[in-house]
């Protein structure tokens, strides 16, 4: 059974026991979507000053929205379109400062200012990203980035060895 806790200690403590968290929750379990969900879940718990936290799946031809914690989204987003459809044709996680400043930004949430998007490689192909957005400017950073591609890296781990979607 999860239970929230209370955070402490440095941003660093405090990544690795949501880490320690998220590698609990996935750990034996077989279905890819239980694991994503409950990943969205624990992200959007821990990460203040977030609006919108969750994923997009690659169905090999557009992203398609899959998990997630917030308001309704986009449903489909083509490759090379968005933060989320760009860090999907590049595979590099992206950190936007101001999605307003974005070339192609596509607005789901208007309270979105800041996006952080994270894809995820499974078996050396595109299987989709992970999306975080906060209604502040400025709000991820280098520690973020690394913090969630280590989230996204154990999530793979896992995904790897569970039944397809």
């Amino acid at each position: 059974m999860f239970q929230a806790v209370s955070y402490e200690g440095t941003r660093s403590e405090q990544h690795t026991a949501v880490l320690g968290q998220l590698s609990a929750l996935i750990r034996d379990e077989p279905s890819a979507i239980a694991n994503l969900a409950n990943a969205a879940a624990l992200l959007n718990v821990f990460m203040t000053d977030t609006n919108w936290v969750g994923f997009y799946l690659y169905d090999g031809k557009e992203l398609v929205l899959g998990p997630f914690q917030g308001l309704p989204a986009c449903i489909r987003i083509p490759l090379g379109r968005g933060v989320c459809g760009t860090s999907a044709a590049e595979k590099r996680t992206l950190v936007v400062d101001d999605v307003h400043a974005f070339p192609g930004h596509i607005a789901c949430d208007a309270a979105s200012n800041s996006e952080i998007v994270v894809p995820i490689i499974k078996n050396g192909e595109l299987y989709g990203v992970l999306d975080i957005d906060s209604p502040i400017k400025n709000r991820f950073d280098d520690e973020d980035r690394v913090f969630l591609e280590k989230a996204v890296s154990l999530l793979t781990e896992q995904l790897e060895a569970t039944i397809p979607l």
